[in-house]
């Protein structure tokens, strides 16, 4: 803890002031009012820790909500008001000295390197004491046995001081400030352990307990070295998506110079210039230049796709060819790389209903370790009036119910099901919505842009005369509408010159071409002939000349890769699965035949929707809603748990729970499959955990366990834990990274429900 403290300066209002205004320029606005500002609290290590910061920092005015995740040691509190609350003192104050967030994949972990030098001094001193305990242990005459108790004494005062720093500093922190937290009993531990050991050698005793007083330490510091590795190893990804984000890039200015700034203070409107190799910094359009970028990041597919004028580009993702110009359409901290960062970050800090029942286990775990360790000795002493063996006991009780392995039952599960999921192409923002899908009964899709890309296809271009397509094609590249650009990609670019181009939203485009006038769009406007209302469903888009009908376009949605056996996936594992559109029900009828879907409603407003999923929910259903557009999102927030493809309006993946990056729906069974089996390990971790602490405390209890044994066991038990975890990850790496996950292989872990 104190490596992290910061001296304080002389005027401490005048640096208090300058503090909080670095953190409102370093706060992200919300909206709504609500501003967020990262810290980070290098100190924060266990339940008990964040239970107090979060605790803490909420009684703060103007504090809307913390949230504390344990693996990156961020602290993301949003708040309101002029200015934020005083955070870095009130962190202080905790006994957690805090500094602003920074992402940075390349920062070096100091913690880490603290814990192996640690564990390197404890397993020197353990090791050799060990050795010298085999000669008192066997029988050593007295001289003997005095010297090397001595000797052990010497050797384990450098573990104490040393490597016992990493439990002292952090106990004593929590006591200073009227709490208690994991590493307090197992400081009281350690000093009894390590006191009643010396006095045994100062008056000649036959045995004395260095080997466990070391031991005990050097086992903690194996337990926590793999915690912190573990904790590592979730954030791989994270670190894997920092690592696509340039330092800089060079900006172009208005006289035509150039300007290398960081990425951090490019601001939108700002112009770009990328050369090839070089990785996209912030979200932006393409004004300038034909090129083609690795969209991995964005779709998971490894194609490269190719960009030109007006070609929307996502942070992270990778020039390969030609150079381009782009102009900035946000600032880094708000864009596509920097919202999936977040998103990967948040997985671990949801506070599910498992979530909560572990820290609140170990929040109430040292005032009933301590009492129960108090009563042993009482009980003991009354028992056999033998104080020596009655501490001795006490001590073991003391170690041996560590709470690490609840602690650790819920987070760990979670950020390896974040990490399995993210590696698959779904986001998901916090481990509340991953318990939420496992228990999900039922699926509601939306139509368009969920079951189907959302780009419509020209379908009948080989009906169509060549030049009458060449006109249409030539007409279409004057709009973005999505049906006319599905007839301009049917035809390569011709050399026709079109004049006095137009745009009637709603209804098409006009343009002439050797004094004619040309209409692309609806019949009715296109025509001078009126349209029988028979004929107008089947009238769609037509091509005209001065009036007269020249051509008529068809078209289909493409489907989503995997729709099909996604949908027969979830029929498979039992799921009721519906529709819910706003579209004609012609179409939507006719996309549940090709899917197999029996559960229909078309033309539903946003708020019918809403009506829909409350419907299933007064039944007693929990449904999955799967969405898009900006009308799904009030039934995104209202459903059970929530899902959008990245390709969704920005509301809709804010809204939704889960966001799937790859283009295919097996996206669906796979992130129920995967929060299901999540679900499972979590109770089993929770199983585990109960059942070492309700066979490890009365066997302690009854003086048959050591400290050193005891050490062993709590460190075991975390162990089993994290491995236990480990599980969701198995067959993970036999599988390539591009291939498409295995929806027949995924049906027993969907059916074996939440």
């Amino acid at each position: 803890m104190s490596c992290c403290a910061t001296p304080l300066p002389a005027d401490a209002e005048t640096v208090a002031a300058a503090s909080r205004e670095e953190m409102r320029l370093a706060s992200r606005y919300l909206g709504d009012g609500l501003l967020q500002t990262d810290l980070a609290a290098p100190g924060v290590h266990c339940a008990a820790c964040i239970h107090a910061i979060e605790s803490g920092l909420a009684k703060l005015a103007g504090v809307a909500h913390v949230r504390v995740n344990l693996s990156t040691r961020r602290v993301a509190v949003k708040w309101r008001g002029e200015a934020p609350p005083d955070l870095l003192g009130a962190m202080a104050h905790l006994g957690y000295p805090a500094h602003l967030f920074e992402i940075d994949a390349d920062v070096r972990d100091p913690e880490f390197s603290r814990l192996i030098r640690a564990l390197a001094v404890a397993g020197f001193c353990s090791m050799n004491i060990m050795i010298l305990s085999v000669s008192v242990w066997s029988g050593a005459e007295p001289e003997t046995r005095a010297a090397f108790h001595w000797i052990s004494a010497a050797l384990a005062l450098p573990c104490l001081l040393y490597s016992g720093q990493v439990f002292f500093a952090s106990a004593w922190s929590a006591l200073r400030h009227g709490r208690t937290n994991m590493d307090v009993p197992i400081s009281i531990g350690i000093t009894l352990a390590f006191g009643l050991s010396l006095y045994d050698t100062v008056h000649d005793g036959p045995h004395a307990y260095f080997e466990a007083a070391t031991s005990l330490i050097f086992f903690l510091l194996i337990g926590r070295t793999l915690e912190h590795v573990m904790r590592e190893r979730a954030r791989a990804a994270v670190r894997g998506l920092m690592r696509l984000a340039p330092r800089g890039a060079t900006v172009l200015r208005a006289d035509g110079g150039r300007d290398y700034l960081p990425v951090n203070e490019i601001e939108p409107g700002m112009r770009i210039a990328l050369t090839a190799g070089e990785r996209v910094p912030v979200d932006g359009v393409v004004e300038d230049g034909v090129s083609e970028l690795d969209c991995a990041i964005v779709t998971g597919e490894s194609a490269p796709r190719r960009v030109e004028l007006g070609a929307a580009v996502q942070a992270g993702t990778l020039n390969l060819s030609g150079a381009l110009v782009i102009i900035a359409s946000a600032r880094a901290d708000s864009s596509f790389l920097a919202e999936m960062v977040r998103l990967m970050e948040a997985a671990e800090g949801g506070r599910a209903r498992y979530r909560r029942i572990a820290d609140r286990a170990a929040t109430l775990y040292s005032p009933v370790v301590h009492a129960t360790a108090c009563l042993t000795f009482l009980g003991w002493m009354a028992l056999v009036g033998e104080w020596h063996q009655a501490i001795t006991v006490a001590i073991a009780v003391l170690i041996i119910t560590c709470p690490c392995a609840l602690g650790l039952a819920v987070p760990i599960v979670q950020v390896v099901a974040s990490r399995r999921l993210f590696e698959n192409g779904i986001m998901v923002k916090d481990g509340s919505a991953i318990e939420r899908m496992a228990e999900i009964d039922a699926v509601a899709f939306d139509k368009t842009g969920t079951l189907t890309l959302g780009q419509p296809r020209l379908v009948n271009g080989k009906d169509v005369a060549p030049d009458m397509l060449a006109i249409a094609a030539e007409v279409a590249r004057r709009s973005n509408h999505p049906l006319s650009r599905a007839i301009a990609d049917a035809v390569p670019a011709g050399d026709l010159v079109l004049s006095e181009v137009s745009e009637y939203p709603g209804l098409g485009i006009e343009a002439r071409l050797l004094d004619r006038l040309f209409r692309l769009g609806r019949a009715e406007w296109a025509l001078s002939i009126e349209i029988a209302p028979t004929q107008t469903a089947e009238s769609g888009t037509v091509l005209s000349c001065d009036g007269d009908f020249l051509a008529r376009f068809a078209f289909e949605e493409a489907m989503r890769p995997q729709a099909r056996p996604a949908v027969g996936a979830l029929h498979a594992a039992g799921l009721d699965v519906s529709l819910l559109s706003g579209d004609a029900p012609d179409a939507v009828q006719a996309m549940a035949r090709k899917l197999g879907i029996d559960s229909v409603a078309a033309s539903l407003l946003p708020a019918q929707k809403v009506e829909r999923l409350a419907a299933l929910t007064a039944e007693g259903r929990k449904v999955l809603m799967v969405g898009d557009g900006l009308n799904d999102v009030p039934a995104l927030a209202a459903a059970h748990v929530s899902m959008a493809p990245a390709s969704a309006a920005d509301l809709s993946r804010n809204a939704a729970d889960f966001v799937f990056l790859r283009e295919g729906l097996d996206a669906v069974p796979m992130a129920i499959a995967v929060s299901r089996h999540a679900g499972r390990l979590v109770r089993q971790n929770f199983a585990l955990a109960i059942t070492y602490n309700a066979i490890a405390l009365p066997i302690a209890i009854a003086g048959h366990v050591t400290p050193l044994i005891a050490a062993l066991a709590m460190s075991l038990s975390s162990i089993l834990v994290v491995a236990n975890a480990l599980r969701l990850d198995a067959g993970r790496r036999s599988r390539p990274r591009d291939a498409q996950p295995d929806l027949i292989a995924l049906a027993p872990t969907l059916r074996a429900g939440g």
